[in-house]
């Protein structure tokens, strides 16, 4: 199973606000939602392409609502999380899987929500530590190159 996770902007509650609408509402009622942190909506689909015609299906209320869309593709890796324009780029063939692996943007996680990210480069296979504050974990997620800011 492919997952997603939105990410929802810090003025809004993601959750009610996309369920406010009625299109979004029928869009993810096929899916079992949850919140894996503060302020996020995650769902399963079945591929990698399904997961990002949602994310395109939900565009409208995704630019009004969110502030990140992630991608998580077990066949490209179990942990780590894809942005939604690196998943839409493996997805048209436009990046090879195992070439999305150089660029991070790392977000830290302290009491349930996500903290601000850290851009890092993966080093001879090596990831940077989170060293902006102390965190319970991170969730780390693949971007294209056009993403990464240093």
């Amino acid at each position: 199973m492919t997952r997603v996770c939105i990410v929802g902007k810090d003025d809004v509650d993601v959750r009610l606000d996309l369920f406010s609408y009625e299109t979004a509402r029928r869009a993810l009622a096929t899916y079992d939602v949850r919140s894996p942190y503060e302020n996020t909506v995650a769902v399963d689909t079945v591929s990698l392409g399904a997961a990002v015609s949602l994310l395109n299906d939900l565009n409208w209320y995704l630019v009004r609502l969110a502030d990140e869309a992630f991608v998580l593709e077990p066949s490209i890796s179990e942990t780590e999380w894809l942005s939604r324009d690196l998943a839409a780029a493996v997805r048209d063939s436009e990046v090879r899987a195992s070439e999305t692996d150089a660029r991070l943007k790392v977000y830290g996680v302290a009491d349930g929500g996500l903290v601000e990210p850290m851009y890092v480069t993966r080093v001879q296979g090596e990831r940077p530590d989170y060293d902006l504050r102390d965190v319970e974990e991170t969730v780390v997620v693949r971007v294209a190159e056009s993403e990464f800011q240093t």
